[in-house]
């Protein structure tokens, strides 16, 4: 019995180590900006990807709900923060469908497992991805207004860096998916 209590607190302390460091690889992937054309990007999609990838969805998306929580909160962790904005007013600015977007993200990206082929990785990778920018131009063009070229301002400029991305975490995700072992 007492073996069991101790392996119980053990995963519990894993997953809460794991949900805190995803939370601020997250955050640290917010504020590295690479300098790309004809826009910056961030690594948070990648980030939000290899979190449900490597930790599986209920500690990905803890992962991420906290992420989201510190930001509502009034932490400076989304990508513009502190400068346009903290907490709730920045969160239902113009990025809170992507925001909403990385729980759903997260969770199609744990359903890819080691039996799974190439094409199949990228295609549960690019449709994960997708969800982000669905929710993203559906929040922008509803907060913006929808006479305005939604496609053009949200996701066009990041299509070629999302792709890049993507196919560098299918390249490597067989292996990600060991980490989930650990926890």
């Amino acid at each position: 019995m007492e073996l069991t209590k101790n392996l119980t607190q053990t995963k519990i302390i894993k997953s809460l180590l794991a949900v805190i460091l995803g939370s601020i690889a997250l955050t640290i992937s917010a504020k590295i900006k690479i300098p790309f054309y004809p826009v910056p990007m961030t690594m948070q999609t990648f980030v939000v990807l290899f979190l449900g990838v490597s930790l599986g969805y209920k500690i990905g998306l803890a992962s991420v709900g906290l992420y989201l929580l510190e930001g509502i909160a009034g932490l400076p962790v989304f990508s513009n923060s502190p400068e346009k904005g903290v907490g709730i007013v920045y969160f239902t600015g113009p990025t809170m469908g992507y925001l909403i977007g990385f729980l759903t993200a997260c969770y199609l990206a744990s359903k890819i497992n080691t039996k799974d082929s190439l094409i199949n990785i990228l295609t549960k990778l690019v449709i994960a991805t997708s969800t982000i920018y669905i929710l993203g131009l559906i929040w922008l063009g509803t907060l913006i207004g929808w006479d305005k070229p939604i496609f053009s301002l949200g996701a066009k400029p990041f299509l070629l860096a999302e792709l890049f991305k993507i196919i560098i975490l299918a390249l490597v995700t067989k292996q990600i998916i060991k980490i989930r072992n650990i926890i």
